[in-house]
Order: structure tokens, then sequence, then C-alpha cells
């Protein structure tokens, strides 16, 4: 066997959980093969150069074998070898993650809480209403 589906080579080198996933992740554009965007049917042979993206995380890597059964992980390591500069680009983006946190995460104020919401409505007027008081 010297080519194989490119959707059923990343399940086998375990990039992707199932072949749904890898099929899905293919047909979105998060793929490619030679600078090219591929289909799922797309056939991958040694040698090939594969790029792809996982939760946002470019990786590179060169094609060193073809399997069409999923295994161990050890033994997915060996179908495949990751560039250089996909290892230093992906350690760079760690750190960056690392020391930039989630905006998000340092609102102090979120959402009331129900006690929050209590406190708050005192303060109206008992009858909240759109209509004019006499």
């Amino acid at each position: 066997m010297d080519s194989i589906r490119i959707d059923k080579w990343l399940w086998a080198a375990r990039f992707f959980k199932t072949r749904t996933l890898a099929t899905e992740e293919v047909g979105k554009g998060r793929v490619q093969i030679a600078q090219q965007d591929v289909k799922p049917s797309r056939e991958v042979r040694m040698g090939d150069t594969v790029v792809l993206w996982q939760a946002s995380v470019k990786r590179t890597v060169v094609v060193k074998g073809i399997s069409g059964t999923r295994g161990s992980a050890p033994v997915a390591q060996t179908l495949y070898e990751e560039t250089a500069q996909s290892v230093l680009d992906r350690a760079q983006a760690a750190e960056q993650r690392r020391l930039h946190a989630e905006p998000a995460l340092s609102i102090a104020h979120g959402r009331p809480t129900k006690r929050d919401r209590r406190d708050l409505q005192k303060g109206l007027n008992a009858r909240w209403s759109a209509s004019i008081d006499d």
C-alpha cells in the first residue's frame, strides 16, 4: 500500500478520535496537502507535507508511513514527523497563551446572582410598570 485517503490516515495517525471528525475537519478546509485545500478522498503518500489545524493550533507534518488501521500511540507516531518549525511555533503559541490570560477571566463582577438581583430590586419601586401613576 503506497497511498491512502487523507481522512483515514489522519484517524490512523491519531490526529482525530474518529474518522467522521477527520472527514469533517478536512471538509472544513482545516487540512492541506502541499499548500492546497483537499477533499477527504484525497490520497496521501509518503513524503507529502500535511498542514492541519487542531483547536487553533497549526501543525505541519511530513508523512513517513501509511497505515489503514488505528494502532497504539507509539505506532501512530511513526507514521509522521513534525517539522522543527512547527514544533517551535506550537511552543511559542503555548507560551503566549500561558502569559496572556483570557480577558473574560479578569472580569470582577459577572452576571449578578439571585441575591444581587434582589438587592438591586429593593431600590426600585414596588410596582414596575410603564403606566403613569396617578
